[in-house]
């Protein structure tokens, strides 16, 4: 459900973006950083984009950009699949406490 809801907002955003610069809707597709199509706004729309689907999806409030997404080793914002195992951990701790 997680990569499916990332995959919805990637097609919103894809809406806004010019062709070549339209990402793929694969758990491989580079997002962010080194060959990612994204710039730093692109991100930004793209993190609110995700942030709102997951609320409407799980109906649980989250916030991918932040200090702790910053510091991790590996950038969240990567991939899909980076971000699809960032997000489901989040769900994890919100839905078990």
């Amino acid at each position: 459900r997680i990569k499916q809801v990332i995959i919805s907002s990637i097609v919103e955003i894809n809406r806004q973006l010019k062709i070549e610069n339209q990402l793929e809707k694969s758990t491989n597709t580079v997002l962010f950083g080194e060959n990612g199509k994204l710039d730093s706004l692109g991100l930004i729309n793209l993190v609110v984009a995700v942030e709102q689907n997951i609320e409407d999806e799980f109906d649980v409030t989250i916030t991918l950009a932040d200090e702790r997404a910053m510091s991790q080793e590996t950038s969240p914002f990567r991939t899909v699949g980076t971000l699809t195992d960032y997000i489901e951990m989040l769900l994890g701790e919100k839905l078990n406490d």
